[in-house]
């Protein structure tokens, strides 16, 4: 399979006019390779996992990139092909090219943070300030015609299909666990039922700023990955980066900081501390959906997930 990826690879980079080998980073849902562009710089390859987000949404995510970048905002940029375009087919599959982004993921998933407790306050103060200024230059930015990207609102995340997966169909619960997330379930749809009449912030968020895809570089925070990117709650954009913190025994003071970070550069609603507690088991249970039919049912990821959901929602319930 890495044999099969590495040629793809290099069949797409032809489209740039690159014959320079890539390099593997990452082979899951994207493959991503480091690459030469076509001046010799660095850049970042992605083969596009087959059936997830169309030609268009891709191409929505680039023109996002670009009209980012353009506010001033440091994000992975497309890469034209010699055709001019922003992709390129390979079989099976689409590729696009971005700029390289420097810097070390803030951590990993799973694993507590290895920075001093200052400095992870530190850098989620930055990313709250970071998420809010891609909120702001999203809603300033005219989108084109047959812009398209995904909507996370209420019924994607709690209705009976939700866009992840109906998580408390997780083949690992027992017939409690599936009860307690389904309590869940209807306590969390009424909390977004509410702040959606509140007129809760609602708009173009990137969906998965986890820690490897926020870039650390001399303090500074950047984000990567826009692959995810959806019409969703801007509160949830910020539970999702609480949602690998959740077991942290500092996890208080990251959440401050981040609603700090964030409050002072856009306005956060007045029960911000307590919708960020809901948004951040709204991911965890997501992500007990999504791992259903990635894996067989009896992988331990699949139970590795409903564990961490079930946890989060007892700490909340």
């Amino acid at each position: 399979m890495e044999r099969d990826v590495h040629q793809l690879a290099s069949d797409a980079l032809l489209a740039w006019g690159v014959t320079a080998p890539p390099r593997l980073i990452k082979n899951r849902e994207n493959v991503v390779f480091e690459a030469c562009g076509p001046n010799g710089e660095r850049a970042a390859l992605r083969l596009h996992r087959p059936g997830y987000q169309s030609d268009d949404a891709i191409r929505s995510e680039l023109w996002w990139a670009e009209a980012l970048g353009a506010a001033g905002m440091n994000v992975p940029l497309p890469i034209r092909t010699m055709d001019g375009d922003v992709l390129a087919a390979v079989p099976g599959r689409m590729a696009s090219l971005v700029t390289w982004m420097d810097g070390e993921p803030l951590g990993e998933g799973g694993v507590p943070l290895a920075m001093p407790e200052a400095e992870q306050v530190a850098l989620h103060r930055a990313l709250g300030a970071e998420l809010a200024r891609l909120h702001i230059e999203s809603d300033n930015a005219t989108l084109p015609d047959g812009f398209t990207r995904g909507v996370l609102d209420v019924e994607a995340l709690v209705g009976e299909t939700p866009a992840w997966g109906r998580f408390w169909e997780n083949a690992s619960l027992t017939t409690e666990e599936t009860a307690l997330l389904l309590r869940a379930r209807a306590r969390l749809r009424t909390v977004l039922l509410q702040h959606a009449a509140a007129g809760g912030d609602f708009g173009l968020i990137h969906a998965d700023a986890l820690r490897e895809n926020v870039l650390v570089a001399r303090g500074r925070v950047r984000l990567i990955d826009f692959d995810d990117g959806v019409f969703g709650f801007r509160m949830y954009e910020l539970g999702v980066a609480m949602s690998q913190n959740w077991d942290q025994p500092n996890r208080d003071a990251l959440g401050v900081a981040l609603l700090d970070g964030y409050g002072q550069v856009r306005a956060l609603p007045d029960d911000a501390e307590t919708l960020l507690q809901s948004f951040t088991v709204m991911r965890g249970l997501a992500s007990c959906g999504w791992v259903i039919g990635r894996y067989p049912d009896d992988h331990p990821a699949v139970r590795d997930y409903a564990q961490r959901a079930l946890e989060m929602v007892r700490a909340w319930i």
